[in-house]
């Protein structure tokens, strides 16, 4: 993936609706859990993180990494008050998220669960006008201001095309599209998304990722998601809140978490690896012997990445001698030994020709 990959979009402007709040979202002496009831009607507490004190800001796009199984959902279902806090507090534009009405907190707070949602008979318009209900009023009548409302949603989404398709018969990429549109319809000052980009393909979970990122920072909302596409978000993300292993939480740009090893030591793996200087997981594979190569700076990266899958590191050679290995501008790979050489432009070929050395 590179830079261009992930350039900013045009969003359109959002009708009628000041500027959110630049509170955005925090967590003060958080923690979360379960409760469990007991004999004696006392529930025993089950803390999963604890003591947490986290802030996303509006503007910026807030990503939740983590193994699996470090309590991120967990964490997610608290800040959106689905689940109740153990202990702490969590707040919007500086208001306690608990001591809202539900009708207010919809109007403030958006959510984008990875629960399905059975649309029926609903068109995709149909769903995205659902989120206009925390304004509607006891009627549920949508006005022309909601319909205009739901027309930005779509269109901010890339989803006006959409709009009268059936929402059952969307595609995953299509259906996260316009539940995202229908939490924008919602009008709030924060959004909240669990693994938006889960049973979508590449290019569809970097589109989303950036559109989301695009909206936060010309609409100035506060969004927070959880994800597993490390490297992407890695990119992507103004700031990063990372659970380890030890259910710590470290918090910073993508850049701090790097610089101070909290990626690696979360995600590293016997078999894995985290590169800090590509941003990326590469193999971890104990070197059986190092082989001389030559190759043009586009084609080196590729070569050396081919070779460790086959357990061998890749040294330029002395000034002067034949490399064992090498490539040339045209992608012709030249693998010499015994007083030959042979020449193939198939990566899978060569890698096949080194195993038998």
């Amino acid at each position: 993936m590179t830079d261009s990959t992930i350039a900013p979009r045009p969003v359109p402007h959002r009708p009628g609706k000041p500027s959110p709040s630049p509170g955005g979202l925090a967590a003060a002496g958080l923690t979360v859990g379960y409760r469990t009831r007991s004999a004696w009607g006392r529930g025993a507490r089950h803390p999963v993180l604890a003591d947490l004190d986290l802030t996303a800001r509006a503007g910026e796009l807030t990503v939740l990494l983590g193994p699996n199984g470090t309590g991120k959902s967990t964490l997610l279902r608290t800040l959106c008050g689905l689940l109740p806090p153990l202990a702490g507090d969590v707040r919007v534009a500086g208001r306690d998220v608990a001591e809202e009405t539900p009708a207010v907190l919809a109007r403030r707070l958006a959510v984008v669960l990875t629960d399905r949602v059975d649309a029926g008979l609903l068109s995709a318009r149909e769903l995205v006008g659902l989120g206009r209900h925390p304004h509607t009023g006891f009627t549920g009548r949508l006005t022309a201001e909601d319909h205009r409302v739901v027309q930005w949603a779509l269109e901010a989404v890339g989803a006006a095309a959409l709009a009268h398709r059936p929402a059952a018969e969307l595609s995953d990429g299509e259906r996260q599209r316009v539940l995202t549109a229908r939490a924008l319809a919602q009008e709030p000052d924060v959004v909240l998304l669990d693994e938006p980009t889960a049973f979508l393909d590449v290019p569809s979970r970097v589109a989303l990722t950036v559109l989301l990122r695009d909206l936060a920072r010309e609409q100035g909302l506060t969004v927070v998601v959880s994800t597993h596409d490390l490297e992407l978000a890695l990119r992507v993300a103004d700031a990063v809140w990372l659970v380890d292993r030890t259910s710590r939480v470290h918090t910073g740009a993508p850049e701090d978490l790097i610089v101070s090893g909290a990626v690696a030591a979360a995600f590293d793996a016997e078999h894995l690896a985290f590169d800090p200087l590509s941003g990326s997981f590469g193999l971890r594979r104990a070197a059986r012997a190092t082989v001389t190569v030559e190759s043009p700076p586009h084609l080196g990266p590729l070569l050396e990445r081919a070779l460790a899958r086959e357990g061998l590191t890749a040294l330029p050679g002395p000034a002067g001698e034949e490399p064992r290995i090498s490539a040339d501008e045209h992608g012709d790979l030249t693998l010499r030994g015994d007083g030959a050489a042979r020449t193939t432009r198939s990566f899978h070929e060569l890698t096949r020709t080194v195993r038998t050395w």
